[in-house]
């Protein structure tokens, strides 16, 4: 009664009072009605909600319209020379690329990547790293010996990720599709190399479910769809061949006539058909996207997997990853330009290290059942996983994740926790709650 008599005789609360000053105790309503003051935080305090809203909307549609500009822009290149794009972007952004999609996989999905699998992913990795550098000397055995251990870590996948009817039926699956690639290993070489183009898409998908705004979230979606099946089958379909062209343009000097460019995206025998170099412009299109994805976007609205990343290996912050990816894409750039069939063969092996540490993530993601979860919290607050999901070279048994901001500021382009005076358009378009709608 004496509270009651201080605090004046009760009254139902406004609806701005509902809204807490104090958000580790949303049901606080003493700190509400205690002067005058505080009612000017409170409508603060809403108005600032619905302010951030509003934002989060408008920074969801401007980080739509940016891939859907990298989209019409990487269509164009490819299509007015799909050699030149290729060979030019593996240059530039192949080893960076892997080395930013390793940091991105394994800071956010740490969790599906614990070991002792993660050691036996290594080894058979490893494995198709010697078959493709021994390919050449030792021929076809190499190349199905290849393919027999990337099935193997489809089923390795499969008993570490899946369990019950979902398992039988991945091993069936998988069963059928080796004995396809290993009857026609020279089909299996290129629609591994298309299929890898498309896995961004998962990725992406996976992370919009950070996006607050619904129709924000399937605009999203929709221009990533718009890239990985649309714009493909436009080009298969004979629609743009006026403007497809062949030339190796001012690259001639390092792939000669382009016909070893055109023999990788192909199809056996459909090298030297509109059909080869149909399939050499999509490849050049998703592989130019493929890039985008993983150089330009995701260090950018994925602080937190680059940050989870760097908590398990100290010793390869931002900076320094980046700094190992230019050194070694000079390195790679003097080989493709000394023999680039060598260069690209051994480019291949060692990039099956980024290819199928994604394999993993993927079947957890797509027919897990859930049982995928992030490394990261999505919002605040630390997270301290076993020890056993220590990676294999880190120096640390465990790991600790510093709390991360709800929604933090872009990174540098390097990744990390530092950041920058940019305008974190990206990244606050994303709210740490769990998808709100299909």
């Amino acid at each position: 009664m004496a509270s009651r008599r201080r605090l004046g005789p009760s009254a139902p609360f406004p609806p701005w009072a509902r809204i807490s000053v104090t958000p580790q105790d949303p049901n606080d309503r003493v700190t509400r009605v205690a002067g005058a003051t505080d009612h000017r935080k409170h409508w603060r305090v809403a108005e600032e909600d619905v302010s951030s809203g509003a934002n989060a909307v408008v920074r969801s549609r401007t980080l739509t319209l940016l891939v859907l500009g990298a989209v019409g822009a990487s269509l164009a290149v490819a299509l007015g020379s799909p050699v030149v794009t290729a060979v030019i972007g593996l240059i530039l952004f192949g080893v960076l690329h892997n080395l930013l999609e390793i940091r991105y996989v394994v800071g956010r999905f740490g969790s599906v990547l614990g070991r002792p699998f993660l050691d036996l992913l290594v080894a058979l990795v490893t494995g198709i790293v010697v078959c493709r550098l021994l390919a050449g000397v030792i021929g076809p055995p190499a190349r199905l010996a290849e393919i027999a251990l990337g099935y193997g870590v489809l089923l390795a996948a499969a008993q570490h990720v899946l369990d019950g009817r979902r398992r039988v039926a991945a091993w069936a699956v998988i069963g059928v599709a080796a004995a396809v690639s290993l009857a026609f290993p020279g089909y299996h070489v290129v629609v591994l190399a298309h299929l890898h183009q498309v896995v961004p898409l998962f990725f992406l998908w996976e992370w919009s479910r950070r996006i607050t705004s619904r129709r924000g979230r399937q605009a999203f979606r929709a221009v990533q769809l718009l890239w990985v099946v649309a714009v493909p089958a436009v080009v298969l379909s004979g629609l743009l061949d006026g403007s497809l062209d062949a030339d190796p343009g001012f690259v001639r000097s390092v792939v000669g006539d382009g016909h070893a460019v055109l023999a990788s995206g192909a199809l056996p025998g459909t090298a030297a058909t509109v059909v080869g170099l149909r399939l050499l412009t999509v490849l050049a299109f998703l592989q130019t996207m493929h890039y985008v994805v993983w150089v330009a976007l995701m260090p950018r609205i994925a602080p937190d997997a680059s940050a989870s990343f760097e908590a398990r290996a100290p010793w390869l912050t931002g900076p320094r990853l980046w700094a190992v990816g230019f050194v070694a894409a000079a390195v790679f750039a003097v080989l493709f330009g000394i023999d680039f069939t060598r260069g690209t063969t051994m480019y291949a092996a060692l990039s099956s290290y980024a290819a199928f540490v994604e394999v993993p993530v993927l079947f957890a993601m797509l027919v897990g059942a859930g049982r995928v979860s992030a490394s990261t919290p999505a919002s605040g607050g630390g997270v301290r996983p076993p020890a056993s999901e220590a990676l294999p070279f880190s120096a640390a048994a465990s790991w600790a994740l510093a709390p991360l901001p709800p929604l933090p500021p872009l990174p540098p382009t390097g990744g990390g926790s530092r950041t920058v005076g940019l305008r974190p358009d990206a990244t606050s378009a994303v709210a740490p709650d769990p998808e709100l709608g299909p």
